[in-house]
């Protein structure tokens, strides 16, 4: 029996099939290397796990249609999914949405027919998103809260992804879970991020752009207990026709000019910041009430930014040759 991991050169994916690997787990991994941003980090995370000998890689677009249901024949013994291949960057999706929803409403419905094509699957496990929670005032978020009004095309297609699975789950009898990810950094993350931003501009000598007047807070999840929180949720599937949500995330709101304030003291150097008006689709405020995941897995975050940010930022320096 075998897991198949989405988005493998990506930053979860990578690190999940690493943890996967690492108790013993057969893992067929798939990613189509796009160039959202540059694939060579994707490629660096994927070396490592192409050297393993339980692990099987497939370059494939989740949205292509053959290729991925193909899988059901090929790899019959695959009897779980972590679904979290995906289109990121919620400015982005603004300017560009055609391959959001290629990818992430598509490529979703290519991956739950899938599912229903693999005999024995026992769990369908997928990547959402805090972006679902589109601008909801109450803090924390909570997975009851509204979800129906989001502020861009990215979280639309995340909120989709949901819906999708909640169909599928009800017909097919699936039995699914949906991870709403907040913000994730640390080791392997994406150039994209603020994390990787901040450390790039202040090492750098660049300018940082802080949007909502720099009042904004993030709840920043270091990749270690996202991977353990996702590990948790995929080892306890539902029963057959039903569909979970949760939330994975620091459970701590931070203040973006604190976060700063760690990158200049792991740096050693001021960081030089521009403020700006908030842009649409940006939220301001991100929190996680992660209580229901707590109860029912178990699993509650270790990793504070005062530790994860230093390890992200020697991180940077290694992977940079700085």
């Amino acid at each position: 029996m075998s897991v198949l991991v989405t988005g493998v050169a990506g930053f979860i994916g990578s690190q999940v099939a690493h943890a996967l690997l690492a108790r013993g787990e057969e893992v067929v991994g798939l990613d189509n290397f796009n160039t959202y941003y540059d694939p060579v980090l994707k490629f660096a995370r994927l070396k490592p796990l192409r050297e393993a000998k339980n692990f099987t890689f497939l370059e494939a677009d989740v949205s292509e249609r053959e290729p991925t249901l193909a899988l059901a024949d090929t790899h019959p013994g695959i009897d779980r999914i972590v679904h979290l291949a995906a289109m990121p960057g919620v400015r982005q999706s603004i300017l560009d949405p055609y391959p959001y929803v290629q990818t992430n409403v598509m490529g979703h419905l290519v991956m739950l027919e899938l599912a229903c094509r693999l005999g024995g699957l026992k769990h369908f496990l997928y990547a959402s998103s805090s972006s679902v929670y589109g601008g909801n005032r109450k803090m924390p978020f909570a997975v009851g809260d509204r979800v129906d009004h989001p502020v861009s095309v990215y979280a639309a297609t995340k909120r989709a992804g949901e819906l999708l699975v909640e169909t599928y789950s009800h017909v097919h009898g699936l039995p699914a879970t949906g991870l709403r990810y907040f913000t994730v950094y640390g080791p392997w993350g994406r150039p994209d991020m603020s994390p990787y931003i901040f450390a790039k501009a202040i090492h750098g000598g660049t300018t940082i752009k802080l949007y909502h007047m720099g009042l904004v807070k993030r709840d920043f999840s270091y990749i270690d207990d996202v991977v353990a929180g996702t590990l948790a949720a995929l080892d306890k599937p539902p029963a057959a026709s039903v569909h979970r949500l949760y939330n994975i995330g620091a459970a701590e709101s931070e203040d973006i000019r604190d976060v700063i304030a760690l990158f200049e003291q792991a740096f050693g150097k001021k960081a030089i910041i521009e403020l700006k008006p908030g842009e649409p689709g940006d939220l301001q405020e991100t929190a996680a009430d992660i209580s229901e995941t707590l109860r029912d897995f178990d699993w509650q975050p270790k990793v504070r930014v005062q530790e994860g940010i230093p390890r992200f930022v020697e991180w940077f320096k290694t992977y940079n040759g700085l």
